[in-house]
């Protein structure tokens, strides 16, 4: 199985570029949704979240609300790096028992996980192979403020949360520059695909690693 990091800025076509993926054939998980799943109440980090921020990050029905909770961490990173300690685990848990099951289902697959902070995290150096998404910077903030109705200044204190685009071209093996239109994204998305199966039926993959996870 050929393990594929995803990964990019926040609003930069991500989430275009999986599913495009997807389309083509991989399997993908995204981190963003494993990390909805990890907070729900009931599951551990949602005790330890309420502890560490208390009950204001409490939506109506007793679920944590991201809303809240990102309003108190993306401006202070020693809280954002307290958030990211206490849901990060769970997330690759989950994301590591994942692989395991599309290995056991599919031995050829190519597994895909899209997940933001993969550099940030260091834990890009489980994947095979890693795609990183960019776009240019003022479509990023434009993009982000449309679809989260943020303002300018909120959703750049998003975007200058993470990582520069531009740093993280450095570490990836194939990029797909979603600045223009959906047909010239897809037409990248699918060479990189195609390279994709090259690899996975040419190279000799390593034995897959148990806590392999995004």
């Amino acid at each position: 199985m050929l393990r594929v990091g995803l990964t990019g800025g926040i609003a930069t076509g991500k989430s275009y570029v999986g599913k495009v993926l997807q389309e083509l054939g991989c399997e993908l998980i995204d981190a963003d949704q494993v990390a909805h799943a990890v907070i729900e109440p009931g599951q551990p980090a949602y005790d330890e979240l309420i502890a560490e921020f208390g009950s204001s990050i409490l939506g109506a029905e007793g679920r944590i609300d991201r809303g809240r909770l990102g309003a108190l961490v993306f401006a202070d990173p020693a809280r954002r790096a307290r958030l990211n300690a206490i849901v990060h685990p769970r997330v690759y848990e989950a994301q590591a028992a994942w692989l395991r099951t599309v290995a056991a289902r599919d031995p050829r697959a190519i597994a895909i996980i899209d997940a933001a902070l993969m550099i940030e995290t260091g834990s890009y150096r489980r994947f095979d192979r890693l795609i990183v998404v960019h776009c240019l910077p003022e479509l990023q903030l434009a993009r982000l403020q449309e679809r989260n109705g943020l303002t300018r200044e909120t959703a750049q204190l998003r975007i200058d949360a993470q990582m520069p685009n531009h740093e993280k071209l450095a570490y990836a093996d194939f990029v797909i520059d979603t600045t223009t239109s959906f047909e010239e994204t897809r037409r990248q998305t699918e060479q990189v695909f195609h390279s994709l199966c090259q690899i996975r039926d040419q190279v000799e993959l390593a034995p897959e690693s148990p806590d392999a996870s995004a």
